[in-house]
């Protein structure tokens, strides 16, 4: 079931007509979940893609290559062109990335620990970057994202 912030969030999409997608790395299609949950999630979900190796977003986001290996595959980076070459292929009004870490194995370093999530939103007018660091299990620290995208484009819708 989905949490408060995203109910809110679909209702005032659906309210204004906006749709939505979703290109996950560290959420694996969990963002994409939680919104089709909500009642007449149908008026705005488009869909998504998970691109979780890094393989996946070179090849299906053209993500130049290099760049992962340049920034790693949790970057706010990486992420940027991940929204950005989705949102062109995919007819939407806004759409979202999510890249992190939410398990020790990944880029993880000093300053850039376990729990470091980078968020990517493309609005039609603008865009919004972000870099969050939560705590908790990995399931905590996806649900923690997924409630901050859902407050990031409430205060733009």
């Amino acid at each position: 079931m989905a949490s408060d912030k995203v109910t809110a969030c679909c209702k005032a999409l659906i309210e204004k007509k906006l749709t939505i997608t979703f290109v996950e790395s560290a959420s694996a299609g969990k963002m994409s979940y939680e919104f089709s949950t909500v009642f007449n999630s149908g008026k705005i979900l488009i869909g998504g893609m998970v691109c979780y190796h890094s393989s996946m977003k070179e090849d299906l986001l053209h993500i130049p290559w290099g760049t992962i290996e340049k920034y790693s595959a949790e970057s706010a980076e990486v992420t940027k062109l991940m929204a950005q070459n989705f949102y062109r292929y995919i007819n939407s009004d806004i759409c979202v990335a999510l890249t992190g870490l939410t398990t020790p194995g990944g880029s993880e370093r000093k300053g850039k620990p376990v729990g470091t999530i980078f968020i990517h939103i493309v609005f039609p007018d603008k865009e919004i970057a972000k870099r969050y660091e939560f705590k908790g299990s990995a399931e905590s620290i996806i649900d923690q994202a997924i409630d901050v995208v859902a407050d990031l484009i409430l205060k733009e819708v």
